[in-house]
């Protein structure tokens, strides 16, 4: 899967990611969507904070011997209250 959502420059953001199956699933976001980083299929979810460059780009890829389906949400944070 390859996505490049529309997103504020500047903004906070979450990133969850879930992969339900067997093996591992590969994300990489960013400019360039390098440096991948493991999500384990067996359900668990993993979160990701990030501010928003000027364009992102999501792949998520299934690792060798893997199977199953990832889903993936991008939340705004909300600003702290100071």
């Amino acid at each position: 899967m390859h996505t490049q959502p529309g997103l504020s420059e500047g903004v906070a953001y979450e990133l969850a990611v879930v992969c339900a199956g067997e093996g591992t699933a590969g994300i990489a976001f960013g400019p360039a969507a390098q440096g991948a980083k493991s999500v384990p299929c067996d359900g668990s979810v993993v979160f990701d904070r990030f501010t928003a460059e000027r364009s992102l780009r999501l792949d998520v890829r299934g690792n060798a011997g893997s199977a199953g389906v990832i889903a993936w949400r991008i939340d705004r944070l909300r600003p702290s209250a100071a």
